[in-house]
């Protein structure tokens, strides 16, 4: 269970990164403690597509990893980070990221925030 709250936290550092980074991801609400409620459901949401849809976008798009030799995975992280966007606004959670290309810089940008946190920090399983 500790895992768990350690590696959303850190989904989440990384989704605050890039809407930080980026001005096409927002994260909006009245006021800060509404947007840190709101940023920890968007990683959660985040961390289930990841867990969820992202192997099986995967295994039916595996000769494209293998042509690409792995680069292909770029794109697939911006399409969950679109597809979490998209599912954030179904649930009336205030987060966005506007086109492609934002989801592209952004994916690129939580998947080395995500990678720097998860190295960093400890894991006891």
């Amino acid at each position: 269970m500790r895992n768990f709250v350690v590696k959303t936290l850190a989904n989440a550092a990384a989704l605050w990164v890039a809407i930080w980074l980026l001005k096409d991801i927002t994260l909006t609400g009245e006021n800060t403690g509404r947007k840190t409620v709101t940023l920890i459901l968007v990683a959660l949401l985040f961390g289930l597509v990841n867990f969820v849809v992202k192997p099986v976008v995967k295994f039916l798009s595996f000769p494209l990893f293998l042509v690409t030799l792995g680069l292909f995975t770029l794109v697939v992280n911006a399409l969950m980070l679109m597809l979490t966007s998209w599912l954030a606004d179904t649930v009336d959670l205030s987060f966005h990221v506007e086109g492609f290309g934002a989801a592209f810089v952004g994916a690129l940008i939580i998947s080395i925030v995500s990678w720097a946190l998860h190295a960093a920090l400890p894991d006891r399983d």
